[in-house]
Formats: C-alpha cells, structure tokens, sequence
C-alpha cells in the first residue's frame, strides 16, 4: 500500500510541475510568442492546442469533450493499474504507470479548466517543425517507452501484470 502511496505522490508532484511550467509559459510568453532558448533549434512557443497529439480533434467542436471523457476514464484506469502493479512488485512497470498518470491528469486539468491544452516546447529541424508540446505530453511519452521495453525486454513482467485480472474475472464467473 505504501508503493501505491509513493506512487501516486509522485503523480500528483509531476502534474503540479506540470501546472507550473504552463503556468509560467501563460503569465510570461505571450499567445504564439516564443523565447528563442536554442537557435533554429528549441524554443519556447505557447500555443493552444483543442486536440490531442499532433492536434487531432483540434477542427472538430465535440473533440475537447470526447478527449475529456476518454482522458478521465483512462486516468481511473491508470489508478487501479498502480495499485495492481503492486502485487507483482515490478519498478518499472509501477513507474510508467505513474508517468501515465501524470500525462493524462497534467492535460485534463487543462481541458477542464481551459478547453484547450497549453503546450509550449518547440523544436526546429531545418525547415521542419516537430509538433509543440508539454511537460504532460514527456511523462505520456516516457510511460508508453517504458511499457515498449518492458513488452519487448520484459514480457514475464507483463504477463503476471495481465494475468492479475484474468484471475479477477474467472472468480466473478465461477460465481455466477
């Protein structure tokens, strides 16, 4: 019970980092300003995004909502995979789903409260340039890494993870 605590304590630490930094974009950079941090290179940009990665949805006036529910739905989902993961006593697994977590709460928060998400970290490639993004979108990123490696690398880890809930539903079944 104590992992699951500290874990989502560090949830909630990433989320209010990720509140803060956007906070600070808003309060300091103005709407499509940007702070050259990099030459051609990294900047500062704040924009709004109404959608998700790569702004899908953004065109569409139910995007923001349908985002919303499914981004609260996963986040309870997330919750239970933390104290699940647990039980099979896996670091690595525990902390990607503490990044996710933090990813979909950081963003939510926004969509709730703002009806768009403020992303700021630009990156330049020449002429071309990588969808802008935030701190929330970094712990997304970094969690579904994290559950690749541990796909490829570690798939016993995963197994007994996924296994947890097989269990779960052959019991509610031989009740019935």
């Amino acid at each position: 019970m104590i992992s699951a605590l500290i874990g989502y304590l560090f949830s909630i630490i990433l989320v209010i980092l990720d509140q803060v930094s956007k906070y600070l974009i808003v309060k300091n950079i103005p709407l499509f300003g940007q702070k050259v941090i990099i030459k051609d290179f990294f900047s500062l940009y704040y924009c709004q995004n109404t959608g998700s990665a790569f702004s899908m949805f953004a065109d569409k006036s139910w995007g923001i909502y349908f985002l919303s529910i499914v981004s609260l739905a996963l986040s309870f989902l997330i919750v239970v995979a933390i104290y699940q993961s647990m039980k099979i006593k896996s670091f690595w697994l525990r902390l990607s789903f503490v990044l996710f977590l933090a990813g979909a709460i950081g963003n939510l928060i926004d969509r709730f409260r703002l009806k768009y998400v403020v992303d700021f970290l630009r990156f330049d490639f020449g002429s071309y340039t990588f969808p802008i993004f935030n701190f929330a979108d970094i712990c997304a990123v970094v969690a579904t890494a994290l559950l690749l490696i541990l796909v490829i690398f570690d798939n016993k880890t995963i197994d007994k993870f996924l296994t947890l809930f097989e269990k779960k539903g052959k019991k509610n079944d031989s009740k019935n």
